[in-house]
């Protein structure tokens, strides 16, 4: 892997971090719209951003969740299950637009896995906390889709790694 690779990826994991760090309260539970997960949209520009995404949710979880070691297992297995099936749905698609749209859909979809933990950790009803994330993810991620469409055209996420 290329310095590069690693150093643009680290930072990525540090701008998820830093924003949840901000958005801490508003983050967590089953009521949440975690802001940084708007940087999931990166895979749709280049694959190589897989790994800064995991990391940072990785660490963001590790650092700010009040729900250790819940968090650490459900929210980076959904990342990371959400993300590779975003990369495989969206493999053979071309229209950025359509690729934004899937992946919103896939993360929002996906949140099941987060409504699981919260049921597991803190007793919350499966439905009503898939519900609640479900939204608040595709809140995030569907007006991230046009921010990163647009940061895109200015810096070029494909050519950065």
């Amino acid at each position: 892997m290329k310095i590069r690779t690693i150093v643009t990826n680290g930072i990525v994991a540090a701008l998820y971090i830093a924003v949840t760090a901000v958005i801490q309260p508003i983050a967590f539970s089953n009521i949440q719209f975690r802001i940084p997960e708007m940087f999931n949209h990166l895979v749709i520009f280049n694959k190589k951003y897989f790994f800064g995404v995991v990391i940072g949710v990785f660490f963001a979880n590790l650092f700010f969740s009040n729900m250790l070691p819940y968090d650490l297992i459900f929210g980076v297995f959904h990342s990371i299950v959400s993300l590779a099936i975003t990369l495989l749905v969206t493999k053979w698609m071309k229209n950025i637009w359509m690729k934004l749209i899937a992946n919103t859909i896939i993360f929002s979809f996906m949140m099941f896995i987060i409504a699981y933990e919260l049921k597991l950790a803190l007793g919350f009803p499966f439905w009503e906390s898939w519900l609640f994330t479900a939204v608040g993810e595709f809140v995030v991620m569907a007006a991230g889709a046009p921010l990163m469409y647009v940061i895109d055209k200015r810096i070029q996420f494909k050519n950065k790694l």
